[in-house]
């Protein structure tokens, strides 16, 4: 396909489809929800907001490298603002000079599946399928986004952690595979990769989210 179709989405941030769409066409499916996904995770982040994430085996995985990919620099240096750097050397010189130089710019995210000892403990007390619905309650705000990772789209302990969020007033997007799913009727925007086998989905999971990562970096820090 041309990369021309997606060249008059209004700004640079949207390049990034058109790079995605080229070297996966499969994907061209996805473009309207791809774009629904980040424009909430925009308005999110754009409103003091975070995000919540949370998947299963693989789609653990997936959630802590989405969680790597925003909390720190992907592409672009994000150099922390001039004030907060007189900030830091305002607390400490020498510290503060060398954290300064250093530190990033990051978009707050956590991934759900990364607290062992609460995890643990949660699941040995309470109903284990509620061990990521029990962190949104904690974590989560309304002005927050749940991203909720299932191959299959009907994983419990995510359907419950997004009826949680929903209920916290916070949006959902959904990342699944090609079937509808329980996860989809929940969700703000769910994003149907067009693949039906495990592994396959997991596959186009990982371009898609890299593709929200690209364009939420170039919207805060470009």
């Amino acid at each position: 396909m041309s990369v021309k179709r997606y060249l008059n989405m209004n700004d640079d941030v949207f390049f990034e489809i058109n790079v995605l769409v080229n070297r996966y066409p499969e994907l061209e499916v996805c473009v309207d929800s791809i774009k629904k996904a980040y424009d909430i995770l925009e308005n999110s982040y754009s409103t003091s907001g975070k995000l919540l994430v949370a998947g299963n085996g693989g789609s653990a995985a997936d959630a802590e490298h989405i969680v790597g990919e925003l909390m720190k620099g992907f592409k672009l240096p994000r150099r922390i603002g001039k004030q907060f750097q007189e900030s830091l050397i305002s607390v400490n010189a020498e510290y503060g000079k060398m954290i300064a130089e250093n530190l990033q710019g990051a978009l707050p995210a956590i991934a759900l599946d990364g607290h062992v000892a609460l995890t643990t403990a949660y699941m040995n007390d309470c109903e284990p399928l509620l061990c990521f619905a029990q962190q949104v309650n904690g974590f989560g705000n309304k002005e927050d986004v749940f991203l909720g990772i299932s191959t299959s789209g009907n994983s419990k302990n995510i359907l419950y952690a997004a009826t949680v969020a929903k209920a916290k007033g916070m949006k959902v997007i959904g990342l699944t595979g090609q079937k509808d799913s329980k996860l989809k009727e929940l969700a703000d925007v769910c994003i149907q990769v067009p693949q039906t086998e495990t592994y396959m989905i997991q596959e186009y999971h990982l371009p898609v989210y890299h593709c929200l990562c690209l364009m939420l970096e170039k919207r805060f820090f470009s």
